[in-house]
């Protein structure tokens, strides 16, 4: 048996790396690719344009309404991915999105998909950073409102959203073990005459330079000390295996429609 992939923005850096990744895994097969109109690779064989030879894969502008797929992955725009979703749910498809940036109408319409298909929308499907999610809400639970906290990220210049999905998983993670708000608590950036620093707010800062994959730090500070919690990203591929592993996850473990999250799928909760 093998598990039936979509993967949208097949062109994309990350839809490449997922193409590669899923192509090496005995229980994987990349066995549709979609870009938007227009693009220059469709009708031409994803494995060609990637450097992987021929693999038969016809890069595609829209699904296929008769294939027999399992799971659509999407790393692309907001606008894009909750279309594709919603076409991919209609067709009984599992989605591992990783698109960030969605507003609250584009969110609950993934939300609607859930009802029909078991879904994981993520800010970053990398273990090492749902490692760090989990720890910066114990640390947060035990140090409390004492400790001031401040969390900075760091991506390369094309990227097109901030803060990122990540440091808002931080965040949200932050603000629910120490019983905040992320809403009326959360400050992004300072500029001009801020006044004293609350100590209540959660700080949220953003740095776009180069060809930085991803880099997250959460401060906890109080007078005396400060702690760092770091996760530095070297590698798109981090994110692609945990994509890829949602994926098998959701198929292996029959999973019923609903959301899920990759604290479950790494058995965290």
């Amino acid at each position: 048996m093998s598990i039936k992939l979509c993967i949208a923005g097949a062109a994309g850096r990350m839809g490449q790396r997922l193409i590669a990744l899923a192509h090496e895994d005995p229980l994987l097969e990349p066995a549709y690719a979609l870009e938007h109109e227009g693009h220059g690779w469709i009708g031409k064989d994803v494995g060609e344009q990637t450097g992987l030879g021929k693999l038969g894969l016809i890069c595609a502008r829209s699904l296929c309404p008769n294939c027999e797929l399992d799971v659509l992955i999407d790393f692309t725009l907001p606008g894009p991915t909750v279309e594709h979703a919603e076409q991919a749910a209609e067709k009984g498809l599992a989605l591992v999105l990783g698109t960030t940036g969605l507003d609250e109408g584009q969110k609950a319409r993934v939300k609607k998909c859930a009802e029909k298909v078991p879904v994981i929308h993520v800010g970053n499907y990398s273990t090492g950073v749902n490692m760090l999610v989990k720890l910066a809400a114990l640390a947060a639970e035990t140090l409390g409102l004492d400790y001031e906290v401040e969390i900075v990220e760091a991506h390369h210049d094309l990227k097109v959203d901030a803060p990122s999905g990540t440091a808002l998983m931080l965040a949200e993670a932050v603000a629910a073990a120490r019983g905040q708000d992320l809403k009326t608590d959360a400050v992004y950036g300072r500029e001009g005459h801020t006044g004293k620093r609350a100590k209540h707010e959660i700080g949220i800062h953003a740095l776009r330079m180069g060809d930085v994959v991803g880099e997250h730090t959460v401060y906890f500070a109080i007078g005396g000390e400060r702690i760092e919690l770091t996760h530095k990203a070297a590698s798109r591929d981090t994110f692609a295996r945990g994509a890829l592993r949602a994926a098998k996850w959701l198929v292996l473990e029959k999973k019923a429609p609903g959301m899920y999250t990759m604290a479950q799928v790494l058995g965290f909760e």
